[in-house]
């Protein structure tokens, strides 16, 4: 059975993620894992010896397994028992946890949110994130706020045509456009200075592998022009309805510049464009 995994601190960011896979594991009949992971309570004091006044873990453990029980039935009162539900409660920290979970259960996706409206949603979000897609080795999808599951028709792969042979895995890329049914469009910027105008020049070595590997799924190739990449793809994405654009973190360096305090960053905020992240 395919699987989602989400995990939730119960913000709304993460709370809108949940709702975005809710309604994509119905259309394409997939189970969902929730995951909560929480700390030890950490007390501090001046004081050198003072009463214990923390919460207990057990306390935070038993607070922890009720709101995610709740959340599940919730879930599967809204869905109609349609969807089989699964939740986890760990301690540790989250991004271990996450990992040894997508170890464990080789799910589709992990979906979860980008970051919050609030101060401190953003700072523990945007981190947890940015960790998860660093290092988590199964494709995460990112979930900006506010945005909401309605079908996946188009997706965008920005690719920059280097090593793909060795770099592109490309069995998910096919896999995730058949399984949606959608158009794949194959999405190449170059810097405006350097761009050449000659439209007829022949496609490199790496391009032609690749079109030969993604034959079967009819990729549609698109060559943007600009400074900017994470500008030149965010902008194509939001002009044509793209539902998701896939992106490699090692070949190219988008989801650190989507995560980082810049324009790029405001603009895939307000483009509420998910984005997929998946490794070589």
């Amino acid at each position: 059975m395919k699987t989602l995994v989400v995990p939730t601190d119960f913000s709304s960011v993460s709370v809108n993620a949940l709702n975005y896979a809710v309604d994509m594991a119905q259309a394409i009949n997939a189970g969902l894992v929730l995951l909560h992971v929480y700390n030890v309570p950490v007390s501090f004091t001046e004081a050198p010896v003072a009463p214990v006044t923390s919460v207990s873990l057990e306390e935070v453990k038993r607070s922890s397994m009720e709101r995610l029980e709740e959340l599940k039935k919730n879930l599967i009162i809204l869905t109609s028992g349609k969807i089989q539900i699964y939740s986890e409660s760990r301690l540790g920290e989250p991004i271990e946890e996450l990992e040894a979970i997508c170890k464990s259960l080789d799910p589709m996706a992990v979906i979860m949110g980008s970051h919050g409206t609030t101060g401190f949603e953003r700072m523990i979000m945007g981190s947890t994130t940015l960790n998860a897609i660093k290092h988590i080795k199964c494709p995460v999808i990112v979930i900006p706020p506010g945005t909401t599951y309605n079908g996946i028709r188009k997706i965008g792969l920005a690719c920059d045509f280097e090593n793909v042979v060795q770099s592109t895995p490309v069995e998910y890329i096919k896999n995730i456009v058949k399984e949606f049914g959608a158009d794949l469009y194959v999405l190449n910027v170059q810097d405006k200075m350097n761009a050449e105008t000659d439209e007829s020049e022949p496609p490199t070595m790496d391009a032609v592998y690749l079109d030969s590997m993604l034959e079967e799924v009819r990729p549609n190739y698109v060559q943007l022009t600009g400074k900017n990449v994470v500008e030149s793809i965010t902008s194509f994405a939001e002009n044509n309805n793209l539902d998701l654009v896939m992106v490699i973190p090692k070949k190219h360096r988008f989801i650190d510049s989507l995560f980082h305090k810049s324009q790029s960053k405001e603009l895939i905020t307000h483009a509420h464009i998910p984005i997929v992240s998946i490794h070589e």
